[in-house]
Order: structure tokens, then C-alpha cells, then sequence
């Protein structure tokens, strides 16, 4: 499966909104110190972690069903293996809420299924590729 192409890595990059699914509350790991990035660049973070209250100064959800909120982008700190039930999170989500345009997958995270069934139901899907970075080079 293909690479999303830099123009719509750009789109996704002009979001609001970034649930993190898999948010860390530890500083020094990337599903922490990659979301405080965000935060500092001035996205709304919604950490998405079961096992904690609040990250980042933020309540943080259990699930993704649990948002209440209007969720733009949902960026993804969990293993591979995780990705097709994420899928299935967000596309409910879809369903329900009409509001995620995108799908990113952290550094190593890749699903082809997964990734297809998300752009078949209409949203851009990046794989493998850490969204601090892209930031960094496209801003």
C-alpha cells in the first residue's frame, strides 16, 4: 500500500483537533513527548489512556467513544497489532459523529488492511511516519 501523498500529509497537518490513542504519561517516551510537541504547537491534544486520569494537563478518555468533543485527526502510539480494533474505534466514531478526517500510525505502526478499510470509508491514512516530524518539515 502506498504512502499518503505529501499533500494530503500537509491536510492532516491542519487539524484542530488530535485524539492520541495510546498517550503516555511519562516524559522521555514518544507517545508523550510527541503529543507535548502538539500541544506546544497549539493543537487540542485528547489523550486517549485507560490506565490514567489526566495527561498532559488534560483529562485523559479511555476509549475513543468516550470523547465528547469534536476529534479531527486521531494519531495512533499503539502496537500494529492494535490497529485494525482502532480502526474499527474511529470508524464508529465516523458513524456516529462525522467529524475524523484522518488516521495517522506512529513511527513502526502499520496495518495495510486496516489502512484500506479506513480510506475506503473516506479518510486520509498515514502509516508509519512520526506526525512531530512531518510537522518539524512541512511547517
Amino acid at each position: 500500500m502506498t504512502d499518503a501523498p505529501e499533500a494530503e500529509i500537509r491536510d492532516l497537518l491542519d487539524v484542530e483537533t488530535i485524539a492520541v490513542v495510546g498517550c503516555s504519561g511519562t516524559p522521555g517516551k514518544a507517545a508523550h513527548d510527541v503529543p507535548a510537541y502538539l500541544q506546544q504547537q497549539g493543537y487540542d491534544v485528547v489523550p486517549i489512556n485507560p490506565n490514567r486520569e489526566e495527561v498532559l494537563g488534560r483529562r485523559a478518555y479511555d476509549s475513543l467513544a468516550d470523547v465528547s468533543e469534536r476529534v479531527d485527526l486521531v494519531d495512533v502510539f499503539r502496537p500494529s497489532e492494535e490497529v485494525s480494533t482502532i480502526v474499527d474505534a474511529v470508524l464508529k466514531r465516523v458513524q456516529r459523529h462525522d467529524d475524523v478526517r484522518g488516521l495517522w500510525l506512529q513511527l513502526g505502526i502499520r496495518d495495510d488492511a486496516a489502512a484500506k478499510r479506513a480510506r475506503d470509508a473516506g479518510l486520509s491514512v498515514v502509516q508509519d511516519r512520526c506526525l512531530k516530524v512531518e510537522h518539524g518539515r512541512l511547517s
